[in-house]
C-alpha cells in the first residue's frame, strides 16, 4: 500500500465513503502480504516489523560476511534497525563496510545499528546468568532485548552455588517486569528465581558442565521439569528467542 493509497483511505473513511472496520481489514490484508526484497541467496523481508513489532533478525551461521554484510545493507536502506546474532569480527568488517557505524558486541556475537528507536518496553527485563561462563548467552539475551527496545539490568554470577549471591540481590529481581534465567551445569536457578518473584520467568539452559551436561541437554530438562510456576523455557543457548518473548511480555499494555 503506497502513501497516496493509505491517504485515499483514510479520506474515505473520512468521509463516510467506507467505514473504519472496512479500512482496518484493507490495511491488515496489505500487511499479510508481506512484500520482501529477493537477492537471490536471500528473501528480505521488509514487512517483518509491521507484522510482528520489529524487523527481520539476521542469523549469522551458514552465511558468508558478504552475504551478512548485503543482507544488513538492505534492512537498513529500508529504514529497519538493524539484529545480527551468532556473527563474528570477519562479519563486522564487512557490514562497516556499508554501514560504518553499526556496533559490534563480541561477548554477545551480535551486530546491532539503530535507525530510529524501537517502542519502548513498559518496565525492566531483568537477565540473570548462573556464571561467568554463561555470559555469552546472557550478552546474547541483554542485547537482543535492548535492541527491541527494553530497559535492561543485568545480574551476572549468582549461580545456586552461592545462593546468598542471588538474594542479595531480591529486591531487583521483583523490580522486573520478566527475568531471563541463563544457567548451565543442572540448570537450577529458574526454579529458584521462579520461587522469589511473580512475573513470568523465561529459563535458557547453556550448554555449559562437564561431560553428564551433554552440552545443556541436562539443563535443559531439568528446567523443563521445574517445581516453580511461572517459569517457560527455550532452547538450549537460545538468548535471543528468549529475548524475543520477553519483549513481546514488556511491550503488552
Amino acid at each position: 500500500m503506497t502513501r497516496q493509497e493509505l491517504t485515499a483511505l483514510l479520506e474515505q473513511v473520512r468521509s463516510g465513503a467506507a467505514t473504519p472496520e472496512a479500512a482496518h481489514d484493507r490495511i491488515l490484508q496489505f500487511l499479510r502480504q508481506a512484500p520482501f526484497e529477493n537477492l537471490g541467496f536471500a528473501r528480505v523481508d521488509h514487512n517483518r516489523r509491521a507484522r510482528q513489532g520489529f524487523p527481520e533478525v539476521i542469523f549469522g551461521p551458514g552465511k558468508t560476511p558478504d552475504q551478512v554484510a548485503a543482507i544488513a545493507g538492505r534492512i537498513v536502506a529500508a529504514g529497519h534497525n538493524l539484529l545480527v546474532t551468532r556473527t563474528d569480527a570477519a562479519a563486522y568488517a564487512a557490514v562497516t563496510a556499508g554501514i560504518p557505524d553499526a556496533q559490534f558486541h563480541p561477548i554477545a556475537r551480535t551486530i546491532t545499528h539503530c535507525s530510529s528507536p524501537p517502542d519502548p518496553g513498559k518496565g525492566t527485563v531483568l537477565i540473570a546468568a548462573a556464571g561467568t561462563a554463561d555470559l555469552p548467552v546472557a550478552e546474547e539475551a541483554a542485547v537482543c532485548a535492548e535492541a527491541m527496545g527494553n530497559l535492561v539490568d543485568r545480574l551476572y554470577d549468582v549461580g545456586v552455588a552461592g545462593l546468598h549471591r542471588l538474594l542479595a540481590e531480591h529486591a531487583r529481581l521483583t523490580a522486573a517486569r520478566v527475568v531471563i534465567v541463563a544457567a548451565g551445569m543442572e540448570g537450577a536457578l529458574p526454579s529458584v528465581v521462579g520461587g522469589l518473584v511473580d512475573v513470568p520467568v523465561i529459563a535458557v539452559p547453556t550448554s555449559v558442565g562437564y561431560g553428564a551436561s551433554f552440552n545443556g541437554l541436562a539443563a535443559l530438562l531439568g528446567m523443563l521439569n521445574s517445581c516453580a510456576s511461572g517459569v517457560s523455557v527455550v532452547n538450549i543457548d537460545n538468548g535471543f528467542g528468549a529475548a524475543a518473548i520477553a519483549s513481546s511480555i514488556n511491550h503488552l499494555a
